[in-house]
Parts: structure tokens; sequence; C-alpha cells
């Protein structure tokens, strides 16, 4: 099954789609969660059908999660062209939810802060029930998948040592465009996972390279961390991210920037640069 939500007559609205059967789901149901659990309850087959599927003006799937965790560093070949060590365990940095935005909004950059955006591409997860803490989450915890582009300021992000501020900008996490419930993704582990700029390839790898799968990202994540139904995983990048082409590639003003996943879709943000106002 898929889940999106969009903009319906100015109103944001969930969707269902369970094959080519597309469904719009009642006002009352606001979140992926609430589509899963009323369609598995047999509730969707009386919502009225969508028949434009390509028509639909998606938002993000997931507006306001409670915590959205990242993991860097988390494919061998990525790991080797940023010149770091590869690591023992998973390296993990929060990203401010405000930065989510939708599958096709603007990437707006602010040009005072920045001047050497990055692209990301990443296998997302939707945790769907409260885990962690000193009981392990598992695979049976998460509720779907999805696809980010965390994008990264990287003069900020070294400049600051720490990763979080450089990559949480305002729009600096395009999600979407559909989350997949794990019975219609499968196996996350062996999913071309993908980025262009311009229609150029730039990052093309396969979700099973992680060096840290998915089962021990959950483990590590939620040792002594309660994780809360909408929370999200970045499950990390891999190689072709442009601070470490030779030569460098940032993203400029005008860039059209495609990251996708095999089984869920492509995210396809343009970036603006803007600088703020004069006082």
């Amino acid at each position: 099954m898929r889940i999106a939500r969009a903009l319906i007559e100015g109103t944001p609205r969930v969707v269902v789609a369970r094959g080519t059967d597309v469904r719009l789901a009642p006002g009352t149901i606001t979140d992926a969660l609430s589509a899963i659990a009323a369609t598995a309850a047999g509730e969707a087959d009386a919502w009225p059908t969508i028949t434009d599927e390509a028509g639909l003006q998606l938002l993000a799937p997931v507006a306001q999660p409670g915590k959205m965790i990242a993991v860097g560093l988390n494919y061998a070949d990525h790991t080797s062209e940023t010149g770091f060590t590869q690591p023992e365990r998973p390296l993990t940095f929060a990203k401010y939810t405000s930065s989510i935005v939708g599958p096709t909004a603007d990437i707006v950059v602010p040009a005072q802060v920045t001047s050497q955006v990055d692209y990301e591409a990443e296998l997302t997860l939707l945790i769907g029930r409260r885990c962690g803490g000193y009981t392990p989450a598992t695979l049976d915890d998460v509720a779907g998948y999805t696809v980010a582009n965390d994008v990264s300021a990287r003069d900020v992000q070294f400049a600051d040592v720490q990763w979080s501020r450089g990559k949480s900008f305002d729009t600096f996490t395009p999600l979407g465009p559909w989350l997949v419930t794990p019975d219609e993704f499968g196996d996350a582990h062996g999913h071309r996972i993908s980025t262009t700029v311009n229609g150029e390839l730039l990052q093309d790898d396969d979700t099973g390279a992680m060096i840290f799968d998915i089962p021990a990202l959950l483990a590590f994540i939620s040792d002594g961390v309660t994780l809360e139904p909408g929370d999200l995983i970045l499950t990390g990048t891999p190689a072709g991210a442009g601070a470490f082409r030779q030569p460098a590639r940032y993203l400029q003003d005008g860039d059209v920037v495609a990251c996708g996943v095999e089984g869920i879709g492509e995210l396809r943000n343009r970036v603006v640069f803007r600088a703020r106002a004069a006082a």
C-alpha cells in the first residue's frame, strides 16, 4: 500500500493507493498511520476513488514527526570519498523537523549563510508504534518507507563541527513522494537509490550496500531512546555527493535535483538561492 498527502481544493488530505486503486481518505484521517489503521479495518473500501493520480499535488507524506534522526557515513563508498574512517558504530545526528517540504517544493537556500549546498538521497523509515527504550526496536516497528533528500550546507556543516544546523535550514529535507508499507516495499535492502542533477546521474547505488543495515540501525538508535509513532529515520546516502567529487559539484540556483528509491518514487525539487532582505 502507498500513502501520500495531497493538496485537495486547498486543503491537505490523505490519499491511499492499493495497486491502481487510489482513494481519498475522509478529513478525519489526517496522517499516514491513521490511514494504515483505517485501511486494515476495511474502511478504505468506502472512500471515494481518485481517477487522476498523476494530477495530485503531493505534499510531504509525514508533516510533523516528533523526531527526525539521520545516519551519516552509512555506505562504504561514500565514507571512502569523504576521507573519513569507516565508523565502528552508526553515526547519528538530528535534523530539525521544520526543514521538511514536499516532493516537488523548492529547496530555498539562505544565500547569506551558505554557498556550498549538496544533495544526499536517503531511504527513510517511518516508525509505526512506540518502541525502543529498554527493548530494541525491530523491523516490526517500521510502518513504511519513503525518500528524503538530506540537503546539506557543507560550509556550515564543517565549520560548525556538529552537523545538525547545516542540514536543517528551512526546506532542506524534501520528503516523499509516497510512503510505502513494508508488505509492498519488501526487503528494504536491494533497492536502487539514485540522484540526478539537471538530468545527470550523480548518485547510483543499492540500499543493500549500507554498512549498518536497518535492523542494526533500529537497535542502535533505540537503545535507551524511545521512538514514537511518526518518528523518521534517514538511513544514509551513497557515494557521489557533490562536495566530494573532483571538482566539487555544489547545487546552483535553478538546478533541479531528483532523488529516488526503487519501489517508492522520486523527489524532484528546484533549487532557489534567496538572500535575506536588507534591514
